[in-house]
C-alpha cells in the first residue's frame, strides 16, 4: 500500500525495515520460550529456546496463516485462564498489596508501588514500544482480516480493555515476588510460583497457558517476517508451489536467525528495544504523516528512514561495543526524542525542497478513506 503513496524504493526500504523488527521480536520471544522451558523442564536455556522454537516451527511451517490464526485463539485463552491462576496463587501466597508495599518499603525501595517513580527513565520504552507497536505489520494483517470496518473498530477497542488488565495482571504477580523470594528466581517469579506452590495438574495448564502465550506471538512474526521476505523483497510471478516452497525457506531463514540473535543476546527488553527503536525512528513519521500531510513526497520519506535507520544502527553499534562516540545517554528516552525529530526534520525539509506529488496523495487517501467506509 506504501507505494502507492510513495515511489517502489520506499516501499522496499520499509519492507526490509519491518523484516528486521519481525527477526528481532520473533528472537525475543525466543528468549522468553527457552528461559521459561529451560526452567521448566530442566533442559537448560539452549535446549529450551530449540525445543520451543521447533514447535512453532512446525505448525508455522505447514498451517501457514491460517494456522497462526487458529492456533491464536486458542492460545489467547490459555494465556488467559493461566495468567488468572498465577495471580490468584501469588497474592494469596504473598497475602495482597498491603505486604509488598512493607515488603518494598523494608528493601529500602518505598517508590516500589509508585506508578509515577523512574518514569522518565521508562518514557524510552513508552515512546518506543508505542510507536512502532502502533504501526506493526501483524496486527494490522488482524484489523484488515476482519470482515468490515464495524468489526475492526469493535475487535480494537475490545482488546484494549482485554489488554490492560490483562497486563497489569501480569505486572502485580511479578511484584508479589518481593515477599515470596529473597533473591530472584533463576526462571522467573511465574516459573518459581508454578513450581512451588501449586498442584501437578494446575501446574501443567498454567505451564501449557504460558508456553501458549509465548508461542502465540512468535509464530505470528515468524509468518509475517516470511511473509514481508517472499512477498515484498522477492518479488516476480511464481507458481503456486513455488512461492509454497520459497515462503517455508523464509520461515527456516527467520527462524534460523532468530536462534542465532536470541543466543547471542539472553534479555528479552533488549531484544525488543533494538526492534522497536528502528521502526520508531526510521518508519514511524513517513507512515504516519503519509495519512496526514499531503505535502508529503517520495523523496522525503526515502531520506527520513535512510536517516532514522543510519542513527538507529549507530546507536545500536554502541550497545554492542563498538568503540563509537556517544553524544547521548544510551537506550535513553532523549535518544528516542532525538531520532523521532531528526526523522521529522529530515522528511519535512527534504519534502519542502521537492516537487509536490500531489496526485499520488490524494489517490492514495482516497483508497484510504474507501477502505475505511
Amino acid at each position: 500500500m506504501m507505494e502507492a503513496r510513495y515511489s517502489r524504493p520506499v516501499a522496499r526500504l520499509l519492507a526490509l525495515m519491518i523484516l528486521f523488527f519481525m527477526l528481532f521480536s520473533a528472537a525475543a520471544q525466543m528468549v522468553a520460550v527457552g528461559d521459561f522451558f529451560g526452567t521448566f523442564l530442566g533442559m537448560g536455556y539452549e535446549g529450551g529456546v530449540l525445543a520451543g522454537t521447533l514447535i512453532v516451527l512446525v505448525y508455522s511451517m505447514f498451517g501457514g496463516f491460517r494456522g497462526v490464526v487458529l492456533t491464536d485463539i486458542i492460545q489467547f485463552v490459555l494465556l488467559l485462564l493461566s495468567a488468572l491462576a498465577v495471580f490468584v496463587v501469588a497474592m494469596q501466597e504473598c497475602g495482597g498489596l498491603g505486604p509488598i508495599a512493607e515488603a518494598a518499603a523494608r528493601s529500602g525501595r518505598p517508590e516500589f508501588m509508585s506508578l509515577t517513580a523512574g518514569a522518565l527513565k521508562y518514557l524510552m520504552y513508552v515512546i518506543t514500544f508505542g510507536c512502532s507497536w502502533m504501526i506493526q505489520a501483524n496486527v494490522w494483517q488482524r484489523i484488515s482480516a476482519t470482515r468490515d470496518t464495524r468489526d475492526a473498530r469493535r475487535m480494537t477497542v475490545m482488546s484494549f480493555f482485554v489488554y490492560i488488565p490483562l497486563y497489569l495482571i501480569v505486572v502485580l504477580t511479578g511484584m508479589a515476588g518481593i515477599v515470596l523470594f529473597d533473591t530472584l528466581p533463576k526462571g522467573g517469579v511465574v516459573t518459581a510460583l508454578v513450581e512451588s506452590s501449586m498442584s501437578p495438574l494446575l501446574a501443567a495448564v498454567v505451564f501449557v497457558g504460558i508456553s501458549a502465550a509465548i508461542m502465540s506471538t512468535m509464530d505470528s512474526l515468524i509468518n509475517t517476517g516470511a511473509m514481508t521476505l517472499v512477498m515484498d523483497l522477492l518479488p516476480g510471478s511464481y507458481d503456486e508451489k513455488t512461492r509454497l516452497r520459497l515462503s517455508r525457506l523464509a520461515t527456516l531463514v527467520i527462524v534460523a536467525v532468530g536462534i542465532l540473535i536470541s543466543l547471542r543476546i539472553r534479555s528479552i527488553f533488549e531484544i525488543t528495544w533494538i526492534a522497536s527503536d528502528i521502526i520508531t525512528t526510521g518508519v514511524f513519521v513517513p507512515l504516519v504523516l503519509a495519512f496526514f500531510w499531503r505535502r508529503g513526497t517520495s523523496r522525503g520519506a526515502l531520506c527520513s528512514m535512510l536517516c532514522g535507520l543510519a542513527y538507529c544502527l549507530y546507536n545500536l553499534a554502541i550497545f554492542l561495543g563498538m568503540p563509537l562516540p556517544a553524544f547521548w545517554e544510551q537506550q535513553s528516552a532523549l535518544q528516542v526524542i532525538l531520532g523521532v525529530c531528526l526523522s521529522l526534520l529530515v522528511f519535512t525539509v527534504t519534502s519542502l525542497l521537492d516537487e509536490p506529488e500531489y496526485h499520488k496523495a490524494d489517490a492514495f487517501l482516497a483508497r484510504a478513506r474507501q477502505q475505511a467506509c
